[in-house]
């Protein structure tokens, strides 16, 4: 005659589902971003994890997809300057007429003339 294991669970029986499709995550932060959560929370009337689900969504909403990996980084000055001239020219304001775009961009790039002679990427003028 067999014994019954009452008292201990089986391990190949299936683990109940989870309640409405959710996954628990504990999130271990600083005291005062917990307190700027609840002010947050409470000026939304929600719960504190309610908070941080909406907090995470709205950050992920504006970051960047995918963060630039190590790899990525390329040390051609003529790569970084285009994409600084890229970055330049969005935050600069449409209505500027087209040359001081250009002279905004240039000073910016290349610097102001007095710290040109410091630059160590351009050639050096022989007098």
């Amino acid at each position: 005659m067999g014994v019954s294991d009452f008292g201990e669970k089986d391990s190949t029986a299936p683990l109940p589902p989870r309640r409405g499709g959710q996954i628990v995550s504990a999130v271990r932060m600083p005291e005062r971003l917990t307190a700027a959560v609840d002010v947050w929370a409470r000026a939304h009337y929600q719960s504190r994890s309610d908070a941080i689900c909406k907090l995470v969504e709205l950050g992920l909403k504006i970051a960047p997809a995918a963060p630039a990996s190590p790899g990525a980084v390329t040390s051609d000055p003529t790569k970084i300057e285009e994409v600084a001239v890229h970055e330049i020219e969005a935050l600069l304001d449409p209505a500027l007429p087209a040359d001081e775009r250009e002279r905004r961009i240039r000073r910016l790039t290349e610097g102001p003339p007095e710290f040109t002679h410091e630059r160590i990427d351009l050639p050096k003028h022989q007098p």
